[in-house]
């Protein structure tokens, strides 16, 4: 099954459903989570448009989804023929979205096949160029990025300025990495957004189709990483050449036994052009 069709669909039904929300947003009740990210009415209604959409294609589609709510192990992502499994999160970076100023956030589908990302959609509504939508797809296996449907290419050489996304609570103190990366000429992006569009910016430059300046990573480095935070940025690296590993250069884990958790959690996730994830894994980190 293409899913271009999907991702089309995806975005003309969930850009009016954005819209909607986002006009009357300082109304809009936010509840905590156990796990203190914040969760909406929208983030609910958004994963079921993308839940339904999917099943009106695949009627038995395995899901995995961050509000789904689940406490339990996923038994029926072990069962999964071919290891095909849909992995959604319906608005990452939720605390973006309930700030009328701010633009950084994101819904993000995944599909695996064999337990591997294969294919990814990730619509930001607002982060294009006068609060327009950009929309990046990612085919894996055909190495293939599009931005707003067209085929882009991962930036080249570093501009005048380098920059990590190493995020950090707010709050927290540096860590071992910290004055590593101001040793080597990097700037550090510390401030928690949403994790797939600093993926995205790893992969692609954003630079010329946003207003607010938002430079291309040459590294994302996260800990405790949920999929859904991190898996269709991963399969974005893998159609863009880049390296992807844990801190200890490890390969991720791609097994049913991780998949089928109720909240499946990547230790850490490092990601950039190959020779730059050498580096960071020579750093103290």
């Amino acid at each position: 099954m293409s899913v271009a069709p999907l991702w089309d669909e995806l975005a003309e039904r969930l850009l009016p459903v954005f819209a909607e929300y986002r006009s009357h947003i300082t109304d809009l009740p936010v509840e905590v989570k156990a796990d203190k990210t914040l969760l909406t009415e929208a983030d609910v209604a958004v994963q079921r448009i993308i839940i339904d959409a999917i099943r009106a294609r695949e009627p038995a589609a395995v899901v995995i989804a961050e509000e789904d709510e689940r406490q339990s192990p996923r038994e029926e992502v072990t069962s999964a023929g071919e290891g095909r499994v849909w992995v959604i999160d319906p608005i990452d970076g939720t605390a973006e979205f309930v700030r009328e100023e701010r633009v950084e956030f994101c819904s993000v589908v995944c599909l695996l096949e064999n337990w591997l990302p294969v294919s990814a959609f990730v619509l930001a509504p607002e982060l294009g160029s006068g609060r327009t939508p950009l929309v990046v797809t990612a085919d894996a296996r055909e190495r293939r990025l599009t931005l707003n449907g067209d085929t882009v290419a991962p930036p080249a050489d570093p501009g005048r300025e380098r920059w990590i996304s190493a995020t950090r609570s707010a709050g927290a103190p540096p860590r071992a990495f910290d004055p590593a990366a101001a040793e080597a000429g990097f700037l550090l992006k510390t401030r928690t957004t949403s994790q797939t569009l600093d993926m995205v910016r790893t992969v692609v430059d954003l630079g010329a189709c946003t207003d607010s300046p938002f430079p291309a990573f040459e590294l994302f480095w996260r800990r405790e990483q949920k999929v859904w935070d991190g898996i269709a940025g991963l399969c974005l690296g893998t159609a863009a050449g880049m390296r992807h590993c844990d801190e200890d250069g490890k390969p991720l884990p791609a097994t049913p036994a991780f998949f089928s958790q109720a909240e499946p959690v990547f230790t850490s996730t490092v990601m950039g052009r190959p020779e730059v994830v050498s580096w960071f894994l020579d750093a103290p980190h």
